[in-house]
């Protein structure tokens, strides 16, 4: 757990005095990870820094599980926050093993145990040990030395975590790649961590709590879904643009929003059968076709139905695209579009049919948080008005 309870940093310049973070209050609860968000020179990285020190604080205090830090001195203090920075900081004339191991040693691990941490990390940022641990940084690419970065953070087991735009210096296709599989280790390890980024897609995804800065305060707190749902203000609103209801389909699951009622046809079932629940079913297009193992096994189109004779089995086209129960709805809508789909089936781990999402649903499920929001925002006017 982290607490900042009235954190505050003032610079001296030649201008005057600078309030870079005025009276910042937010508690990360354990194992959760918030990103701070905000424009450049918003007071995010000021914050991020004065948790482990970097940045002196001016007033307020830093708790981390529930100890204040104002007391330890700052190797100690250091020594027990992982920090990785967009920079990476690898030391370039260290071997990955020797960059990994820095703080073990400093904490006077003995070798056997730091030396098998440095393997068990390198496993768990996807990198085999004997082929990466005796290379120099220079030897590696930009996103590997970004999990060596990570690894070197997470080596001595720190409770909490720091993290400045980690992954604001990779290429798009290894950025994603690295994000998802830091959520996957972030699973296990269950760290409390502190992020800082300038990329609202980013914190949407990383994020289970953003708290949105603006110069130097704390303007919002909440989680992705509260935060794009229901802006606090103008600023907010703004910044996080008017496309901000389609980022919440990151959020949303098919699981939330499936239904199981899906008209399907058997491979042995005629043509007529099939042309009847179309209709039944209100399909404009197609009805599924599943087998035995009610496994999705083709389409059939309303006008192969519709004028021929036969069996499902020989008039069948193949399934355009099917969903899993744990994608989201991002997934699900653009393989509609992909295919011109206004409904998809949905498949379980087992890959068998569990029902259908359609544009419709996720429409209705996104905009409903909208529709409460502004349906809470007239009430009290119109008491007014009364």
């Amino acid at each position: 757990m982290i607490r900042l309870d009235s954190l505050t940093k003032v610079f001296d310049t030649p201008k005057g005095a600078v309030v870079a973070a005025d009276h910042i209050d937010m508690e990360v609860p354990e194992g959760e990870i918030c990103v701070l968000l905000g424009p450049s020179g918003c007071g995010k990285t000021t914050t991020l820094k004065m948790i482990n020190r970097i940045v002196k604080p001016t007033a307020g205090k830093v708790f981390i599980n529930g100890e204040d830090t104002t007391g330890l001195d700052t190797q100690t203090l250091r020594r027990n926050i992982g920090y990785v920075i967009q920079q990476i900081g690898l030391f370039p004339n260290m071997t990955i093993e020797e960059n990994i191991t820095i703080v073990p040693k400093l904490l006077g691990w003995d070798k056997a145990k730091y030396k098998a941490r440095a393997r068990e990390m390198m496993a768990m940022i996807a990198l085999e040990p004997d082929a990466f641990l005796k290379r120099f940084p220079s030897e590696l690419s930009g996103g590997q030395q970004q999990r060596i970065g990570v690894a070197r953070a997470l080596a001595a087991d720190p409770p909490v975590m720091l993290m400045d735009e980690p992954f604001g210096a990779i290429d798009p296709i290894n950025r994603a790649v690295i994000q998802d599989e830091f959520l996957k280790m972030q699973q296990e390890l269950n760290k409390t961590i502190m992020f800082v980024s300038h990329d609202i897609d980013e914190a949407i995804k990383m994020g289970d709590r953003v708290a949105v800065f603006r110069e130097g305060k704390l303007v919002q707190y909440s989680t992705p879904d509260d935060l794009l749902a229901a802006p606090k203000n103008a600023f907010v609103e703004s910044f996080l643009g008017e496309d901000r209801a389609l980022k919440r389909l990151n959020l949303v699951k098919v699981r939330e929003i499936v239904t199981d009622e899906i008209g399907t046809v058997l491979p042995s079932d005629t043509l007529e059968t099939a042309l009847a629940k179309i209709d039944d079913y209100g399909y404009q297009n197609a009805i599924l076709m599943v087998n035995e193992r009610k496994q999705p096994a083709g389409i059939i189109s309303r006008s192969v139905a519709r004028t021929t004779k036969g069996y499902c089995r020989d008039h069948f086209q193949a399934v355009p695209a099917v969903v899993d129960l744990d994608d989201d709805l991002r997934k699900a809508a653009s393989l509609m579009f992909a295919h011109d789909q206004t409904w998809l089936p949905c498949i379980n781990q087992e890959g068998t049919v569990c029902g259908q999402i359609t544009q419709r649903a996720m429409t209705s499920h996104l905009g409903a948080r909208y529709r409460a929001r502004q349906g809470d925002d007239r009430k009290p006017s119109a008491a007014i008005k009364e």
